[in-house]
């Protein structure tokens, strides 16, 4: 959620930050009106307050003196009531702010470059070179299929379409992946930690997911609970609604999931395969931490899921989002994108986020600042995306036969 004290102090600024993200007028419009509507609820709140504590003085002086207090009272006590019904007056606009606010994105850092769309992202740098074939490279669904490593038809007689079945290398790989990249997190001082696949409400409230994205989640039938769409949100809810030690941040963890997305904003886009599926596994990284040191986290976990490709010998770029393509609680992203010789292009397999202090106000997320508490900085991006990454490795290591070599840091997995 958005600083709603900034949004009182200095609207103005507020506001041009919000539409650089694109909010529309006419919900800054409302956010002005809620936030002046609650000014003018807590005056009246101060004012009726300050005139009970001035008829409180004066009824003590009244009784001292010996004067007659009957008719002191009565306004006293009248104050009262109306008192209470100015508070009541208050909280109801301070929760119709709130409201609100919780359906206003992130503002992004002024260092996030202004752009409508992915096309005005800029690229910051390019990490290895394309390989150069000497046959015309197939992507990754022939592959499978000639290797016998993936069922796209089996996964959707199953479960429907965008769903697959893998199996023998290919489902060894997926394993020997996961395991690769938590281990090589470990090594980088990122705590493995195992979270539940289904989550609450709250838990989806306080890392942005809802209420704005409800259709692209999973809900259980009759519970107030859904799948996850990553491992973001249990792992960040970790610490919702608590205090947290100043001397135990930054708090570093990485884990594994499967995840669960309808992609219903995603219609027509990459139906065959493996890039856009309802389930998909992912090795998550998530850090709570100050807002002194989330920069250079930040860079920390760029560097961390960029070294997990080159340790893979895949070629990859590393893209800064721009305004029109970040997510709605980021304050900046830098999306990691593998390239892929069977679709000539970069795809994204990673997107490495800072939300500042964002979801820690939604999900009361605070840690002890000497007398004060302070809302923490949260941070969160995939080192890696498991699916995409096998795609990855099929189509950069294929031969002309059809055959595919496996990267020599994934060799000692496929032994254990």
């Amino acid at each position: 959620m958005i600083d709603l004290k900034l949004v009182q102090k200095d609207f103005d600024e507020v506001s041009r930050k919000l539409m650089r993200k694109g909010v529309d007028a006419e919900m800054l419009e409302s956010l002005k009106e809620a936030n002046e509507e609650l000014k003018k609820a807590k005056a009246s709140f101060e004012t009726l307050q300050a005139l009970q504590n001035s008829m409180s003085k004066e009824f003590g002086q009244y009784k001292r003196e010996g004067k007659d207090i009957s008719e002191l009272k009565a306004r006293v006590d009248a104050n009262k009531i109306v008192i209470a019904e100015a508070l009541d007056i208050q909280r109801q606009k301070q929760e119709a702010l709130e409201k609100l606010a919780m359906a206003i994105p992130n503002m992004p850092d002024d260092e996030v470059p202004d752009g409508e769309n992915e096309d005005d992202n800029v690229e910051l740098k390019k990490v290895l070179s394309p390989r150069e074939f000497s046959f015309q490279p197939k992507e990754h669904w022939e592959l499978a299929q000639e290797n016998g490593w993936i069922d796209f038809e089996r996964g959707a007689k199953l479960s429907g379409s965008r769903f697959s079945v893998s199996y023998d290398m290919g489902a060894k790989l997926e394993r020997a992946l996961i395991n690769f990249m938590l281990n090589f997190n470990a090594k980088r001082g990122f705590h493995e930690v195992s979270v539940p696949h289904m989550v609450n409400r709250t838990a989806l409230e306080g890392t942005g997911q809802l209420p704005k994205f409800e259709n692209d989640l999973y809900k259980i039938e009759g519970q107030d609970m859904f799948m996850i769409p990553t491992a973001e949100v249990p792992l960040t809810n970790l610490f919702q609604d608590e205090i947290i030690p100043y001397e135990d941040l930054p708090i570093k963890m990485t884990g594994y999931t499967s995840c669960y997305r309808k992609e219903a904003g995603a219609a027509g886009r990459d139906t065959r395969g493996m890039i856009r599926q309802h389930q998909f596994h992912k090795v998550e990284l998530v850090c709570v931490t100050k807002s002194e040191t989330s920069d250079t986290i930040f860079n920390e976990m760029v560097e961390c899921a960029s070294d997990i490709l080159t340790a893979l010998e895949l070629p990859h770029r590393l893209v800064q989002l721009c305004t029109g393509d970040l997510g709605f609680g980021a304050a900046k992203t830098v999306d990691i994108e593998v390239w892929l010789p069977g679709q000539n292009q970069y795809r994204e397999i990673s997107s490495i986020s800072n939300t500042r202090d964002f979801q820690a106000r939604r999900a009361k997320i605070r840690y002890k600042d000497g007398k004060k508490n302070t809302f923490v900085n949260t941070l969160n991006g995939s080192a890696l995306a498991v699916g995409r990454t096998l795609v990855a490795i099929m189509e950069n290591n294929q031969n002309e036969d059809g055959s595919i070599d496996i990267p020599k840091v994934l060799k000692p997995y496929l032994e254990m």
